[in-house]
């Protein structure tokens, strides 16, 4: 039987990896469109050897972009978390590392004019309904991505990518503190339940037993606290107002610590079953905002720093850098970070034609 050809771009977002589409060449029906995804990623094998993901939850997302009917914005980025072993779409969450990608694919697929300099951006996240702007480096006609900034996770430096949260509180719940507290008790444990950018839950890693300071392997290889992980999560979903989220991958729990590095905090970021081999963008957004909050156990961590402020973020793979500002008219801060991206691969991929017939 012959295969359905799909055009696809590779592209590197910040610490992140996934094949770009535009929305057009992938099936309108949702559950057709999911399949697909599924069918090029190669899920249901930790391996993901079937498809183009590369076994790990960081390597096995999607972007869809799409030109934008939403006022003010020029494109739609709909972001998908293709779970590795199991073949599980999640489109409940946004991405900030895929995120970066969007401009330069969006800026190359002609959906947007290029400007010399800097190209901006405005993208809508169809996910969380939140405004993003992004600025470019271009140049004659072509998206610059070499350059001399360096993000810890990835090797080597491209060019700056800078990215600004304009109105990220509440973007699953509606509100930047779900439960109506800056910080909860659950199971005897404090627990700060934000939404900005992300719905995370964060806990100082001493009240869990842990340092703060392990590795993504120490903490895979430590059964007994996951599976309570994953327990507090289950019931911070449900005072978060998100139901029943065994099958989501949001809220993010986030365990917190006091930096060693001459940071603001120390992190640790799950995916939720797994650690962050670095940082989320949209985690650092979450955790930032939270950083100058009040009463929240990230502020009470990392002293409540007064905006504007860089918030510096420890992680595995070294530090992760967002600027909160106050801006006159908004109640909550806005959020700006610098990542990369590069573009790996453009081509097509290959389906089987079954799962692709209600392409639009």
């Amino acid at each position: 039987m012959s295969k359905r050809a799909i055009p696809c771009v590779l592209m590197r977002g910040g610490t992140s990896r996934g094949p770009y589409f535009l929305a057009s060449d992938l099936p309108s029906d949702p559950t057709l469109r999911d399949e697909v995804l599924l069918q090029v990623m190669g899920s249901g094998h930790e391996l993901q050897v079937d498809g183009i993901g590369g076994g790990h939850p960081l390597t096995s997302k999607v972007a869809i972009v799409s030109p934008s009917k939403i006022p003010g914005a020029d494109v739609d980025y709909l972001f998908a978390q293709v779970n590795v072993r199991e073949r599980h779409v999640d489109m409940s969450p946004n991405c900030g590392n895929m995120l970066a990608g969007v401009g330069p694919f969006a800026l190359e697929a002609g959906l947007v004019p290029m400007a010399d300099g800097v190209s901006t951006v405005h993208i809508y996240n169809v996910n969380t309904k939140k405004l993003i702007e992004a600025r470019i480096q271009t140049k004659d006609g072509f998206v610059q991505y070499d350059g001399d900034t360096a993000i810890d996770g990835v090797p080597g430096t491209a060019a700056p990518i800078h990215l600004a949260f304009l109105d990220a509180a509440g973007a699953k719940t509606g509100k930047l503190f779900p439960s109506g507290k800056p910080t909860d008790i659950v199971e005897g444990i404090a627990m700060s339940l934000v939404d900005a950018a992300m719905p995370i839950m964060a806990i100082k890693a001493a009240d869990l037993g842990k340092t703060g300071y392990e590795t993504p392997a120490e903490f895979a290889a430590d059964r007994s606290f996951m599976e309570r992980l994953e327990r507090l999560r289950l019931q911070a979903g449900q005072m978060m107002g998100l139901g029943d989220v065994r099958n989501l991958v949001i809220p993010k729990p986030v365990l917190v610590a006091p930096p060693r590095a001459g940071g603001t905090l120390t992190g640790r970021y799950f995916m939720p079953h797994s650690c962050h081999n670095a940082f989320a963008i949209t985690g650092a957004v979450a955790v930032g905002t939270a950083a100058v909050t009040p009463g929240t156990v990230i502020a009470e961590i990392a002293g409540t720093p007064k905006m504007p402020v860089y918030v510096v973020i420890e992680h595995p793979s070294g530090g992760l850098q967002v600027r909160l500002e106050q801006r006159p008219g908004n109640p909550n801060p806005v959020a700006f970070l610098v990542r990369t991206a590069r573009r790996l691969f453009e081509g097509r991929v290959l389906v089987n034609p079954r799962d692709t017939s209600a392409a639009a």
